[in-house]
């Protein structure tokens, strides 16, 4: 993978744990992406999503967080009026290996679910891929 083409990539990395965002944002460098930023929540997403002058090109977001889950966060999302806030794509993270959980994570707009321990090799591409970068 060159560094250069993942290096164009803005992600957000939206977990209620402070190291589950650091192991992220490290695997995400290992990679060659660099510009990252963060939010605790879905709702603290939310709002620097609709803030920002450039919103992320690509999300990563954890299934299960206090307040608002992975999944409300995609439906919100999914329901925004901002034209560049909908359509966003979310790659939801999850300890989960309920298929059903997976079904759902679709439905409510995630482009995939990839299951921890994820490896940087594997959350690159599934960036890419989200963003139609051929890796």
């Amino acid at each position: 993978m060159g560094e250069s083409i993942l290096s164009i990539i803005r992600v957000m990395i939206v977990d209620d744990q402070r190291t589950m965002r650091m192991i992220v944002r490290k695997l995400l460098k290992d990679e060659g992406i660099t510009q990252i930023t963060e939010a605790a929540d879905g709702a603290e997403a939310l709002r620097l999503i609709e803030s920002a002058e450039t919103p992320p090109d690509v999300i990563v977001c954890d299934l299960h967080m206090e307040g608002m889950d992975g999944l409300e966060f995609c439906q919100k999302v999914r329901m925004s009026k901002n034209e560049k806030v909908k359509d966003l794509r979310i790659i939801i993270l999850t300890g989960d290996n309920d298929s059903m959980m997976r079904d759902i994570s679709s439905q409510v707009g995630a482009c995939s679910v990839l299951s921890k321990p994820v490896g940087s090799n594997l959350l690159a591409q599934e960036i890419a891929k989200a963003v139609d970068l051929a890796m």
